[in-house]
């Protein structure tokens, strides 16, 4: 029973501790982040209410709980307003040999169920590297474009000479820019080492990723 208390005691910690965070990270006007924390520490503090047997902890959680819920309903009321007006704009700075970095990592939470088109503008695609064959890459992307196809998925490939911007655009409105394009990875030092499938776990370049939001966004 002694273990349990301090169990639920080191919960409710845990949820102060982040629900703390968000409020500075609001005060900050860092107001994602803040919705981000403001949520996660929600979620630990329904936690501990349902591990809660007394009467009246249980009702100060409640209150606690609702006036937190408040705080998050208002930053997400002025991100949604963000996203409507196109004001929308999150800066993610990737430092020299950072990890958890995976393109599912920075897109995930941008591709719901509302995403039918995908358009990707970046003069190095071609490329796994610096200095490989343009050859062998056409013949990569031709692949994957088959392979795609047998999972109903549309790959439509334009090759241009003049190309320099990179950007990738989701048709639910997101814009994503990063410094480097696609290709922020380091080479893996070989195929055995960590960071060779996983891309979580391999070291990165430096480099700086730009996100907006637009209800209009169009094809590039």
């Amino acid at each position: 029973m002694a273990k349990y208390g301090k169990e639920q005691d080191a919960q409710s910690v845990a949820a102060f501790t982040v629900l703390k965070r968000a409020m500075e990270l609001d005060s900050d006007s860092r107001y994602q982040q803040a919705l981000v924390c403001y949520q996660e520490g929600i979620d630990l503090l329904m936690q501990v209410l349902r591990g809660t047997k007394d009467d009246t902890k249980k009702r100060d959680l409640r209150k606690q709980i609702s006036g937190y819920m408040d705080k998050a309903e208002i930053v997400k009321k002025y991100l949604d307003q963000e996203k409507e007006d196109g004001k929308y704009h999150k800066q993610i700075k990737i430092e020299e040999n950072a990890t958890g970095f995976s393109y599912e990592s920075l897109f995930q939470q941008y591709l719901n169920e509302t995403v039918t088109e995908v358009w990707i503008q970046d003069p190095y695609i071609r490329q796994i590297h610096q200095g490989s064959g343009k050859q062998q890459q056409s013949s990569g992307l031709q692949e994957i474009k088959e392979s795609l196809q047998d999972h109903g998925v549309l790959l439509e490939l334009e090759y241009s000479s003049s190309v320099h911007d990179r950007e990738i655009r989701f048709n639910n409105g997101w814009m994503i820019k990063i410094g480097r394009g696609l290709d922020y990875f380091k080479k893996p030092q070989s195929r055995f080492s960590l960071g060779y499938c996983d891309f979580d776990l391999r070291p990165c370049h430096e480099t700086t990723v730009d996100i907006f939001h637009n209800k209009h966004t169009k094809k590039i």
